[in-house]
């Protein structure tokens, strides 16, 4: 499984693409889009979904996981970040990948085990669980790791707790009930 994990923001971008193989955790790639602040937003937006582009180009991540908005005072800079999130839902839906969100404090639970962790917590655990020598710089870049590990996590999480085999046939059953009843279904 690789997942590409994006911290999305105006000016600051993290991102980093994790396989997961065997059990086995390695970091691909992760940097930060650093915007110039003197550009148009609409510039800087369009800057973002292209650098996200060539990264799902190079590594071709099966997922990707996002980080959800949070509440703002600054309404101008709540909807910026929404306009980019925007971005990149889009280029998620563009190129077919599965896009998966997560609050931060959920990534943060799944990180370190409390969901009002530090980003210096978020920065050691990650650096941990992903056996580097040294925490990727600046915060933005453990910030999309974390979401990519939350990704994974959540995401074993759901393959624990998939129905076996006799109840996988539910859409089969659904089937069923519509040609024995045709009479109960709207067309």
């Amino acid at each position: 499984m690789v997942v590409l994990g994006i911290d999305p923001g105006s000016l600051n971008t993290g991102y980093g693409v994790i396989r997961q193989s065997s059990g086995v955790l390695s970091v691909l790639v992760c940097g930060v889009i650093r915007l110039n602040p003197r550009r148009t937003h609409a510039e800087r937006i369009g800057e973002i979904y292209h650098e996200l582009a060539a990264v799902i180009a190079d590594f071709r991540p099966e997922h990707v996981a996002l980080e959800t908005a949070f509440l703002s005072r600054n309404v101008q800079s709540a909807l910026k970040l929404g306009q980019v999130r925007g971005a990149v839902i889009a280029l998620a839906m563009n190129r077919n990948l599965a896009l998966h969100e997560y609050a931060p404090r959920e990534v943060k639970s799944a990180i370190t085990g409390r969901g009002a962790a530090s980003k210096e917590q978020v920065a050691f655990m990650v650096t941990r669980m992903l056996g580097l020598t040294v925490p990727p710089k600046p915060f933005d870049v453990t910030d999309a790791l974390g979401i990519a590990l939350c990704d994974l996590h959540r995401g074993e999480s759901r393959k624990a707790f998939l129905p076996d085999e006799k109840v996988k046939s539910r859409g089969s059953s659904w089937s069923k009930f519509v040609t024995a009843s045709p009479d109960k279904v709207v067309r």
